[in-house]
């Protein structure tokens, strides 16, 4: 698999969206890729949660890092998550 490299929104945004780079580069390697704007590409991957978030019980989350491949590395644009 090619190196993840994390831009600087991602750095700051992580752990705001209550995930962080392992969760990600699991994504990346694991989920199911499917297209994003502007040609990037999103991966998304289900992830056992079983916790509150935000005063709420989920009992899955769902990591999905938006992606730009260049031919030697992924870059990390933003990275979203849902609950549910």
């Amino acid at each position: 698999m090619k190196p993840v490299y994390f831009s600087q929104h991602v750095v700051q945004r992580i752990a705001e969206r209550g995930t962080n780079r392992s969760e990600v580069e699991e994504a990346i390697r694991r989920g199911r890729q499917v297209p994003a704007k502007e040609g990037k590409t999103a991966f998304r991957l289900n992830l056992r949660f079983e916790q509150n978030w935000k005063g709420r019980y989920y009992g899955t989350k769902q990591v999905m890092p938006i992606v730009s491949e260049k031919r030697d590395r992924y870059v990390v644009v933003t990275v979203l998550t849902f609950y549910f």
